[in-house]
């Protein structure tokens, strides 16, 4: 399981919460969360506010 999955079950919210939370669509986090998908920086800043960590912490 990758930091970013793990997290997003730590805080117990699903793909769709975070993903709406982060103003993404759920397949992009799947896809993130699978390695199939690379996120821009800013994407990357809006996970990170969505789930209260820092870059370092989940990337």
């Amino acid at each position: 399981m990758n930091k970013l999955k793990k997290i997003r079950n730590e805080k117990k919210l699903t793909v769709r919460a975070l993903a709406k939370k982060a103003d993404v669509s759920p397949s992009f986090i799947s896809g993130i969360e699978n390695n199939v998908a690379n996120p821009t920086l800013d994407v990357v800043k809006r996970i990170c506010k969505a789930l209260d960590k820092k870059i370092e912490e989940i990337f």
